[in-house]
């Protein structure tokens, strides 16, 4: 079970630091300045959340057997195994091959422009707040206080993006096209969130239908249509990502790998 719950936390960890990293591409770029902190503020909050993951991850591994250690070796950073320390959070976050890293395929996707970026929140942020919701129950307290924690922040997420998805939806023409295109863009990614990965510790088709609903009950109010499309994108859960992961990680890894090592 501790071998199962350390990559569930990497998976967990890992879906929160793609889409910082993600909405953080948005910093000094939004489209007022309000809404330009208030993503850069959700950034932030998901940031948080990584850490707190990767954290957990690490001090389960630190524990770990030798056998326990074996069972999850693929998910540890070659880099590390240098240093002759234990196995720390930035190991984790930022020193990981693109194929360890285990986050949906939808929070890895380009930024695009403000509608991709609000819409894809949307998706995630609802995820997240039933996911959160079941977590706060698991036996594992930690997980549990994570999930507690993080439920506040998710709320406002949820409602921020919906917010925005029904204000483009529903407001001008260019405004609305934009978060159709977004639309037709996306949905062949959520089906992912809902496969099961044999390490996660929650049944994600248990909440399924309330995630559609919600989701629904948004795009309705936007004047716009759940699509129909049942094909989905997967891979993320597995470790097979799209071409993007590569380039976002040769970014956010750079000052890592440039000093190994290094404390400040």
């Amino acid at each position: 079970m501790n071998t199962q719950t350390f990559i569930f936390c990497l998976h967990l960890g890992d879906n929160a630091l793609i889409l910082a990293q993600r909405n953080a591409e948005w910093t000094g770029h939004g489209p007022v300045l309000e809404q330009d902190i208030a993503i850069t503020n959700i950034s932030l909050d998901l940031l948080g959340q990584a850490r707190n993951f990767y954290q957990y991850a690490a001090s389960l591994f630190n524990s770990f057997n030798g056998e326990q250690k074996k069972v999850v070796d693929k998910y540890i950073p070659r880099l590390w195994k240098e240093y002759n320390r234990e196995l720390q959070e930035d190991d984790l976050a930022f020193l990981r091959e693109e194929q360890q890293y285990l986050n949906l395929l939808i929070t890895e996707l380009p930024r695009g422009d403000w509608a991709q970026s609000v819409l894809r929140q949307f998706f995630f942020s609802a995820f997240q707040f039933y996911l959160y919701q079941h977590l706060q129950n698991i036996s594992d307290p930690q997980l549990a206080a994570i999930a507690e924690k993080s439920i506040k922040e998710v709320t406002y997420h949820l409602r921020w993006s919906g917010e925005w998805v029904i204000r483009l939806g529903d407001g001008t023409g260019e405004s609305n096209q934009r978060i159709k295109n977004a639309l037709a863009d996306q949905w062949m990614f959520t089906g992912e969130i809902f496969m099961p990965g044999e390490y996660e510790l929650i049944d994600v088709l248990s909440f399924k239908n309330s995630w559609i609903k919600k989701v629904q009950d948004v795009l309705s109010e936007a004047n716009l249509e759940l699509p129909q499309q049942t094909w989905t994108q997967s891979g993320g859960k597995q470790g097979k990502h799209t071409e993007y992961l590569g380039y976002l990680l040769a970014e956010m890894q750079y000052l890592q790998r440039a000093f190994p090592n290094a404390t400040w």
